[in-house]
């Protein structure tokens, strides 16, 4: 029997709760045909379900007092991450996954993340969906650790420092652009079409990434937090997103 190809997820605090582990679960167990195993690291396993595998958070030990937020997905580069090894797939769980996703896991290269769309001219990854060896980058994080105070001045946020740490490295790779779309600006129309027009699954398309409003519940029934960016109810979001 063939080894499972891992992938990970984290859930910390209260944003998010156990239904996006299980429907994150749901997506890859009908997009993917590879045997996998899915690791979550959190806080808070009650209610997820039992064919994920429960790991607690991996630490940042960064100096007492320090804020978190905004790099824990760092920690994923520690060489002690669950007992795994190997290439490991990051997901976050507001993804809606449409497509394959046996690709991800047989493109070529050796650290592979979206490059983020606002970006593009600065190489900065979106870090909602990255693959990367168990190990490999244990010196971003030692380095992070060591210099926080002036990687947080310097950088806006894990992705942003990531990126650049990856990318000294010379081995900062993009997915192909068509596989990891953003709802936001890739999904939806521009304004005023957005008023009337659906938003699509563009062609190619295997993990559409949410940041930001709407999350995917509120592009299940449409929602309005900006004039300018209206989101109509989104049914291929409701049939995709799903235990």
């Amino acid at each position: 029997m063939a080894t499972p190809v891992n992938i990970i997820c984290m859930k910390w605090g209260t944003k998010y709760g156990a239904d996006y582990v299980n429907r994150l679960y749901g997506m890859i167990a009908r997009n993917l045909s590879l045997p996998f195993q899915l690791t979550c690291f959190t806080d808070n396993a009650k209610a997820i379900r039992p064919e994920v595998r429960i790991c607690d958070l991996p630490k940042l030990h960064l100096p007492k007092g320090a804020p978190e937020r905004g790099w824990n997905k760092l920690s994923t580069l520690d060489a002690d991450l669950g007992g795994l090894s190997g290439n490991v797939l990051f997901l976050d769980l507001d993804v809606v996954i449409v497509g394959s996703i046996n690709e991800l896991f047989t493109h070529s290269g050796k650290f592979l993340i979206i490059r983020d769309t606002k970006l593009r001219r600065r190489l900065i990854g979106n870090s909602s969906v990255y693959r990367f060896e168990v190990g490999r980058y244990v010196e971003v994080l030692e380095r992070f650790r060591r210099e926080f105070d002036a990687i947080r001045q310097m950088y806006r946020n894990e992705q942003a420092y990531l990126s650049a740490a990856i990318r000294e490295k010379g081995e900062l790779e993009f997915w192909p652009e068509a596989w990891c779309p953003s709802f936001k600006y890739h999904c939806m129309k521009p304004w005023p079409l957005s008023y009337w027009q659906d938003a699509r699954v563009p062609e190619g398309a295997k993990v559409v990434i949410f940041h930001g409003h709407p999350e995917p519940h509120e592009a299940i029934v449409g929602i309005t937090h900006k004039w300018y960016r209206p989101v109509r109810p989104t049914q291929w979001v409701a049939d995709d997103w799903r235990e």
